[in-house]
Formats: structure tokens, C-alpha cells, sequence
């Protein structure tokens, strides 16, 4: 497809607000400045100082920057062709701008955001893929009874991965698995016998003997290197987070509630995520995974790109693509084709010209809640505990997160898992349970109860 021709019916650049000027913010608002199809002159942040700061660091001069308290400001700054950064998103919803860009992280902030963007008719962006996961599929139907649209944005792991099992998908693949690589390589230097991951190192010698598959068991070596590598976190709430969107837009799902996510050379993903016949860990077809991407210290990275996994249905083409590169598994049943990238806020302006122009979204025509993910405790935690949500990777300390099927939030069902976070329990939840909607005190008015009450409306009754 050329690009170009694609976008070619615009007749004005598609104008932008991003809210949240973290790093994916920053990013965006950095290559937003190289778009010729997009602007970004408007930047909301908790302080507004930093939503300067931002618009500064992304090489608007700081003359033509303005910090707005109030709309009339904010009006008069538009007006007058200036950037605006601003404190709260109600104070700039009004202003003649196309899409809202949510990239807060934070799952309450980005209720509140969402709705402002529902009752402004803006189409929304949603990278906060915390919020995502608890009603991204009640928010897109909602805009969409309006004439807008909600999209995931490519440079984060779920558009793209979404982008490549459709494509898969249109091409008549069998999709055995689908996945991302997680956030931080596992990189192992064979003279020191050191491994290190996310700046984190420790001596795992024993990491050598189980270097390569061989023709050895794919379960026994998975469980080796997991066990040799056991200092080293190897499930992270995001991973299963952003994966939770992608199973909601087509329909994959995990084989197991808190996934297999070995640690695995790049070449052996095919063999891995391949059925237990065939030689892999999975006990069925159209499989949600992560894998934690291990290499030497010179071996390229797999970057958090994504992949999905196929059946090698003709042995005679797959042979030809091996021997130009392709991987394919030890047996030749599965192959892997994947994107080693996934470029944050840099690559994102595609999914918005998409949202502006085209009117798409994706996610696709049937997302729906497939999955939720619940919250799950790993300590004994006591009633009266608040769950601060924290940290770079918004975890809250003694509670993980596992995959249940999605359902209407009744008193006994799983609490969601950014739907539990900053609550505090109303009763005891022992070490292993997972925490139930009754478990926690809630305000049932807040504007992420109120858009999960709707989408339980909307998709079950």
C-alpha cells in the first residue's frame, strides 16, 4: 500500500490534544512536529508547566507557547495560532481540534477523559491501555452510537499486534499463536555466566547447558530456564494488560491464566508457541503468549516487537522461505512472522490519520469484552488495605494479575485489575484468591465504575 495515495483525500492537517506528556506523550508530540497531515498544539498535563515543557521539548519555541487556567484563554491562544498547555482537559474539550490522544496511564484520569471526549464529540486515541482493559470495549461502542471513533494506535504492542493476526487472518493463515516480546531482554554473557534483564544482573552459570533446544523437550527446557533464571520477575502485569486488548479485539485467547512466558531465543518462538503434537507448550490452536526474549550480549533484540505463529500448511513454499530466512520450527509445522519493533508515540500518527480520515478504528468491527483481567493476591492482605497502584510499570504491591473470562461485575465476580487499583478492601483476601468485586469498597459514582456499568449494560445485559 502506498501511504501517500492512502491519505491522500485529507484537505487539512488532523488536528490533536494529547493529554499525559510522559514518554509516550513526549514522543508523540515530538514527531507530531514532522507530519505534514497533523498537528499537535495542544498539550494537557496535571501541571501545566510539564505540558509546556513538553511542547518545548518537542521544538516549539517557547514564545509561542502559552499556559492557559481557563477556556477563554485557551480560546484566545488557539485563535491566535499559538501552542497551548494546560492543567485539565475540560478547559480545552471545546476547541475546533479532531482527536484526543489519552496517554495518562492512569485508569482513573482517563475515565474522567474519556467521558470529557464523549460529551465533546472528539474521537479518542486510547493508549492508557490500563483504562483499555477494564472498558475499551463499552467506550468504543458508545462513540461509536455518535459518530465517533476509539482506537488503540500503532507503536504499542496491541495495535500492532491486532494489525498482524488480521493480516495473518486476510491471508488465510491458521493462527496457532499470536504474542509480544515482554518489555526487557534476558541477555546472557557466556564468559561471565552472568545474565542481566532491566537492570538487574545475577550469575546463572547454569544457563549455558540449557543454551539450545537440541532435540531435547521444549516443556523441560522451558521450565529449566525458568527455574535457573528464578531471581528475575518473568510475569508483568502489563504484558498480560496489553494482551488483554488484543484477545478482546480478535477473539485469541491465553492458554493458561497467567501465561507460559518462557525465556526464548528469538528462532525458537515457532517452536515453543506450537502445539504439544507438534513438539510446543500449547494445548490448542489461537493462543495469547509472551516470551521473554534471551540473547547474548551481540545478538540482535526482538525490541517488544510482535508475532504471530502459523501453520506451515505447504510444506514445499515453507522450505523455499526457510532457506531465505524465515523461521520456522525444528519440525517445519509452525512458522514465525513477526514486526521486531514497536516505536511508541513516533509511529502513532498512522492510527490517528486512520481515526480522522477514514473514520477506522483498530480494533476492528467486534471488539468486545472476551477477557478480564483480574486481580489475584500473592500475600495475605488484610481489610483496610488501599491497592496504590505505583511504579514505572503500574503494579500494586502483593497482587498479580490473571486472565477470567470477561463478565458483568456482579458482588462475587473478579475484580478487574485496574479497576481494583487505589481501591481498599473491605474484608481479608488470603494469599492465591482472587479479589472478588465484594472485596473491595467502592464508589460505584466514579467515572470508571460508570463506564464499566455501561459496558456490562451494553454487552450483557
Amino acid at each position: 500500500m502506498n501511504y501517500h495515495s492512502y491519505y491522500a483525500k485529507a484537505d487539512r492537517p488532523v488536528e490533536t490534544c494529547v493529554v499525559g506528556t510522559g514518554g509516550f506523550g513526549q514522543s508523540f508530540l515530538s514527531q507530531a512536529a514532522r507530519v505534514p497531515l497533523m498537528n499537535a498544539r495542544i498539550a494537557v498535563d496535571v501541571a501545566p508547566e510539564n505540558a509546556a515543557a513538553g511542547l518545548k521539548a518537542a521544538g516549539v519555541e517557547p514564545q509561542r507557547i502559552r499556559i492557559c487556567p481557563s477556556a477563554r484563554e485557551a480560546r484566545t491562544a488557539w485563535e491566535n495560532g499559538d501552542f497551548i498547555a494546560t492543567g485539565d482537559l475540560a478547559i480545552v474539550s471545546e476547541l475546533p481540534f479532531d482527536v484526543i490522544v489519552e496517554s495518562t496511564g492512569q485508569p482513573i484520569a482517563a475515565a474522567r477523559h474519556a467521558l470529557i471526549a464523549l460529551k465533546a464529540g472528539k474521537h479518542l486515541a486510547l493508549i492508557t491501555k490500563e483504562l483499555d482493559s477494564v472498558v475499551g470495549p463499552g467506550l468504543a461502542r458508545l462513540a461509536a452510537d455518535q459518530g465517533r471513533v476509539v482506537t488503540t494506535v500503532d507503536g504499542d504492542q496491541p495495535s500492532l499486534l491486532i494489525g498482524l493476526v488480521s493480516w495473518a487472518e486476510i491471508l488465510g493463515f491458521d493462527v496457532i499463536a499470536a504474542g509480544k516480546s515482554s518489555e526487557y531482554d534476558f541477555v546472557f554473557d557466556p564468559s561471565s555466566g552472568r545474565l542481566t534483564s532491566n537492570e538487574r544482573s545475577a550469575v546463572c552459570s547454569d544457563l549455558a547447558r540449557h543454551w539450545s533446544l537440541d532435540g531435547r523437550d521444549v516443556a523441560d527446557i522451558v521450565a529449566a530456564r525458568a527455574a535457573t533464571a528464578s531471581a528475575f520477575p518473568q510475569r508483568a502485569v502489563p504484558d498480560l494488560c496489553e494482551l488483554t486488548v488484543v484477545g478482546n479485539a480478535t477473539g485469541l485467547k491465553p492458554d493458561r491464566p497467567d501465561f507460559h512466558a518462557p525465556l526464548a531465543r528469538i528462532a525458537e518462538v515457532p517452536t515453543i508457541f506450537s502445539l504439544r503434537a507438534d513438539g510446543g507448550v500449547l494445548k490448542g490452536e489461537r493462543r495469547l503468549d509472551v516470551f521473554h526474549c534471551l540473547r547474548t550480549p551481540d545478538d540482535i533484540s526482538f525490541a517488544g516487537g510482535v508475532f504471530v505463529v502459523v501453520r506451515c500448511n505447504d510444506a514445499k513454499s515453507w522450505d523455499m522461505l526457510a532457506q531465505k530466512g524465515h523461521i520456522v520450527s525444528r519440525t517445519g509445522a509452525t512458522a514465525m512472522l513477526f514486526l521486531p519493533r514497536h516505536l511508541l508515540g513516533l509511529e502513532a500518527a498512522t492510527s490517528i490519520l486512520d481515526v480522522a480520515i477514514h473514520g477506522a478504528s483498530g480494533y476492528g468491527s467486534d471488539y468486545r469484552p472476551r477477557l478480564d483481567l483480574a486481580a489475584v493476591a500473592t500475600e495475605n492482605l488484610p481489610a483496610g488495605r488501599v491497592l496504590t497502584m505505583g511504579g514505572h510499570h503500574h503494579t500494586i504491591a502483593g497482587v498479580t494479575a490473571e486472565f477470567r473470562p470477561a463478565q458483568a461485575l456482579i458482588p462475587s465476580a473478579p475484580a478487574p485489575f485496574y479497576l481494583a487499583a487505589d481501591c481498599r478492601l473491605a474484608r481479608p483476601v488470603e494469599r492465591g484468591q482472587t479479589i472478588r468485586m465484594a472485596d473491595l469498597e467502592l464508589d460505584e459514582n466514579s467515572d470508571l465504575m460508570t463506564l464499566r456499568r455501561r459496558q456490562d449494560a451494553l454487552f450483557f445485559g
